[in-house]
């Protein structure tokens, strides 16, 4: 059964220095994602990235913000749908700690962070 999140949680994972903050917040409508995107980049100026999913009925959308391609958004976007969550948006605010991670550990990275984030919520049956 679809699950989805009442309200905003957020979950922070440090690797080589760079931190990565998960956000895991409720999104009803897909007009209201980008507000929520410029709320972001203002609170983390300094942010190298900042990459996203998000699901909202049948539309959905993600972002590697600069990272390599398919290490960051589109690995969160098929968390969401593995583990059936929708209507919400999912972001990950990355800081760079000096070391180069390399694509394979990126990738591990930014997954990790996106579970870490959903384990951490409060999933709700999604009606219907």
């Amino acid at each position: 059964m679809a699950s989805t999140v009442k309200e905003q949680h957020i979950n922070q994972i440090e690797v080589m220095k760079s931190k990565f903050i998960a956000y895991l917040l409720p999104l009803d409508n897909e007009e209201k994602f980008k507000p929520i995107l410029a709320a972001l980049r203002k609170e983390h100026k300094k942010a190298r990235h900042i990459v996203y999913a998000y699901r909202v009925g049948m539309k959905s959308k993600s972002c590697d913000d600069g990272e390599p391609k398919g290490t960051a958004g589109h690995p969160l976007l098929d968390l969401l749908y593995k583990k059936d969550i929708n209507n919400v948006a999912l972001l990950v605010v990355r800081y760079f700690g000096g070391t180069l991670l390399g694509a394979s550990r990126l990738l591990r990275t930014y997954l990790q962070a996106g579970v870490d984030v959903i384990n951490s919520s409060e999933l709700i049956a999604l009606e219907r």
